[in-house]
């Protein structure tokens, strides 16, 4: 399954609609490290294969001090039973049905020290949200359609392919915002300071 992200298709909505998880220092969020306080951005991936109904996402975590083609975490998530992910793959072994739905790491993607932490924190809070888990799911449906809207009417359709280069050619827009979150981060750092002293 080739994965793509959102933003490469929906731009201005990826921006709107992007999920963060701010940690100020000093914040315990009951896990075993001590993951660093900033401003964790999951970015969205979809599979672009034309005809698949995967129901899965893969979050990107990054910060707006990470590089694009470093995440500090790749996170893959379906919201389905897994019931359903065994009448879709066509066998029910329960490890990779485990893998399918997850939340997991993904496996074969970089992952950082702290993708555990990250991990158990997309758990605990974006994920019991119902209302971000309908929002990932009106992406998926945009995402689906788009990709299978480009396959209609071709035919016979190949596998798609994952551009894992767009991950260093963000689009203009999606950079912007990050550089603007790293900017107010800055000054909120720097109130601070002023602040304490």
């Amino acid at each position: 399954m080739p994965y793509e992200f959102f933003h490469k298709r929906f731009p201005e909505l990826a921006e709107k609609e992007i999920r963060r998880m701010i940690l100020c220092p000093g914040t315990n969020v009951g896990t075993d490290d001590d993951l660093p306080a900033g401003d964790y951005h999951l970015v969205e991936m979809f599979c672009n294969d034309p005809g698949c109904d995967c129901r899965r996402v893969m979050f990107y975590v990054i910060t707006p001090d990470t590089p694009p083609s470093e995440p500090l975490a790749v996170i893959a998530y379906g919201w389905e039973s897994e019931e359903f992910y065994a009448k879709w793959l066509g066998f029910d072994d329960p490890k990779v049905l485990a893998e399918l739905k997850g939340p997991v790491l993904n496996l074969g993607s970089p992952q950082s020290r702290y993708a555990g932490e990250l991990l158990d924190l997309v758990n605990a809070i974006p994920l019991r949200d119902a209302n971000y888990v309908e929002r990932l799911k009106r992406h998926y449906r945009m995402f689906r359609d788009a990709v299978d809207g480009e396959t209609a009417g071709r035919g016979k359709v190949g596998r798609g392919k994952t551009d894992w280069g767009s991950v260093d050619r963000q689009s203009a827009t999606f950079q912007r915002e990050r550089n603007q979150r790293k900017r107010e981060f800055a000054a909120t750092k720097h109130r601070r300071k002023k602040k304490r002293a």
